[in-house]
């Protein structure tokens, strides 16, 4: 045990492993209420953490006020006033280390992630392949706040309400009378994404259920451009990508019935509020520790991995063996359509 009052946490990028914090924040101040945290991240991620009690959000501004070495010492000056008396660093990158290293000259005592990168480099090489389920990324986390000394688990979560939908939504989509189906068919690498064309027919198949509005996740320009085309074909289908916030989308997130999402933030989104998720897998795979919060294996829909046996090729998606460029396409609609109606 320690004697710890208000502990700081680091977790600056990406947006999906920012949200992979979540569930574990909240099941740590359930079983440690008397702690105060302070989490560290990039500004926009901040209503990820709004409903969490005895979390605060600070802002770190890496592109202007707190970029490169002196940023970062401004940016531990900042922190120091708070009073912090112990640092989980969640991300382990150069600036983080930085960050801590000022914070244990000051004997506060720090912990950091290991995430397994020998482990990770035997289940994505072609020879050998050590083929077999890593620790999940929240349980890296999880081990983080053990070993400064608190206990923690996991395993039986408790996830937040569904949010009372704005009346700016109301008027995007309409009210709740029928089952509400998200999909986000973008992500970082072109490796994880299953190909807009058979994504259409997903959406194709579906829109022949009357009780099902299909709703469209997405961000940027050209994403927006393309889901608000796909949209205007089909009569129940919604694109969501461009017109709310995502304190808002996150609350319509919270409302679905089923998330259809690639390996990439949507789907760590919709695992943090509880919702039903199902991740659509390239040259990535589950096995890595990425897949979403709480969701059975059988969520996870993969690619044909006879005809690919050296999936995973990468942990990101950044990396693809030869010849795997268009491993998705060993997934057909109707295997996606079939999983999401079963899902229901």
């Amino acid at each position: 045990m320690n004697n710890f009052k208000h502990l700081l946490v680091i977790r600056l990028s990406a947006m999906g492993d920012v949200a992979m914090t979540v569930p574990v924040l909240r099941a740590f101040v359930e079983q440690h209420p008397t702690m105060k945290i302070t989490v560290l991240s990039k500004p926009f991620l901040k209503p990820l953490f709004t409903d969490i009690k005895n979390v605060t959000f600070y802002a770190a501004d890496v592109n202007n006020k707190h970029k490169g070495f002196l940023g970062i010492y401004a940016l531990f000056k900042e922190l120091k006033q708070l009073k912090i008396d112990a640092v989980a660093d969640l991300h382990n990158v150069l600036r983080s280390k930085i960050l801590r290293l000022f914070f244990k000259l000051l004997l506060v005592k720090v912990a950091y992630i290991d995430k397994g990168r020998k482990e990770k480099k035997a289940l994505t090489r072609s020879k050998n392949k050590n083929f077999k389920q890593l620790k999940t990324t929240h349980e890296r986390y999880a081990d983080v706040f053990r070993e400064l000394g608190f206990q923690l688990n996991i395993s039986n979560p408790k996830f937040p309400k569904k949010q009372k939908l704005s009346q700016e939504i109301i008027d995007i989509i309409g009210y709740k009378e029928e089952k509400w189906i998200g999909i986000a068919p973008f992500a970082q690498y072109k490796s994880k994404m299953y190909p807009l064309d058979l994504m259409v027919q997903v959406i194709a198949n579906l829109t022949v259920k009357e009780d099902l509005k299909i709703l469209l996740f997405g961000g940027g320009k050209k994403e927006v451009e393309i889901l608000e085309n796909i949209a205007n074909k089909y009569s129940n289908t919604i694109n969501i990508a461009g017109k709310i916030k995502l304190e808002q989308e996150l609350n319509l997130i919270s409302n679905l019935d089923c998330m259809v999402s690639m390996d990439s933030g949507n789907a760590h989104f919709s695992a943090m509020l509880g919702v039903n998720t199902l991740t659509i897998w390239g040259v990535t795979h589950p096995f890595t520790g990425f897949a979403p919060f709480n969701q059975p294996f059988k969520n996870a829909i993969l690619p044909n991995l006879k005809k690919y046996p050296n999936i995973p090729c990468s942990i990101y998606g950044n990396k693809v063996c030869n010849g795997y460029e268009n491993v998705m396409r060993s997934i057909s609609p109707k295997t996606v359509t079939k999983k999401i109606l079963e899902n229901l």
